[in-house]
């Protein structure tokens, strides 16, 4: 397997998750019917698959893991951090303002599990001094 394709499958599935995510969040807080259909409730679970196995493989080609390396660990937490606050977000029953609060919050994690990704360490974004 090629390095360079695997990781540009990786950005790909990266892109289409926040995508995805940000259209669903925003079309659920805007009370739009179609996020309960069960295609936008399913092409995510392919996207993110799609994502997830991705990145092992790029950790497995550079022999890495989150023992190993500390901004791995970051972004592992951070990305369990994400889908609580996505399941917060996008599910019924919680008033507006929370799922809006949530739904915000998971944005700003997304964009520093990037900025870890990009800067690989921990502080992510932080380390820029922004």
């Amino acid at each position: 397997m090629d390095y360079a394709i695997v990781k540009a499958v990786h950005q790909s599935a990266v892109a289409l998750s926040f995508a995805g995510f940000f259209l669903r969040g925003a079309a659920s807080l805007a009370g739009a019917s179609w996020v309960r259909r069960r295609a936008a409730r399913s092409i995510p679970h392919l996207v993110d698959t799609v994502l997830l196995v991705s990145a092992l493989t790029l950790a497995w080609m550079l022999r890495i893991h989150p023992g190993t390396a500390p901004w791995l660990l970051a972004k592992v937490i951070a990305l369990i951090v994400y889908v609580g606050l996505g399941v917060i977000a996008l599910r019924p029953g919680r008033s507006r303002g929370v799922r809006a609060t949530a739904w915000l919050a998971a944005l700003l994690t997304f964009g520093y599990i990037v900025s870890v990704a990009i800067t690989k360490s921990a502080w992510g974004v932080f380390v820029l001094g922004v």
